[in-house]
């Protein structure tokens, strides 16, 4: 599964302000919600995308690793190297 730029998911552009992020979130949040699809599923993963890229990027240092490594220097697995 290859994974979506997040800016894209938002439909907004990289230099986009916390405001911006947040109302494209709900105007998507608004389409997608799953009470409001609940035969979709197509729908349920649409929010839950939109739902995770606003989460990152509207985070001042999750979007700054976002913006330097993509999805690599967000991802929630600990990564560390043992010895």
């Amino acid at each position: 599964m290859s994974e979506r730029d997040y800016y894209e998911i938002l439909g907004v552009s990289k230099n986009a302000s916390e405001a911006d992020l947040k109302q494209a979130f709900r105007r998507l949040a608004m389409k997608y919600h799953p009470d409001r699809n609940p035969d979709d599923v197509n729908a349920e993963q649409k929010f839950k995308g939109a739902k995770e890229a606003y989460e990152v990027l509207a985070d001042a240092s999750r979007g700054a690793a976002y913006d330097q490594f993509g999805h690599a220097g967000v991802r929630q697995s600990a990564g560390g190297g043992g010895g």
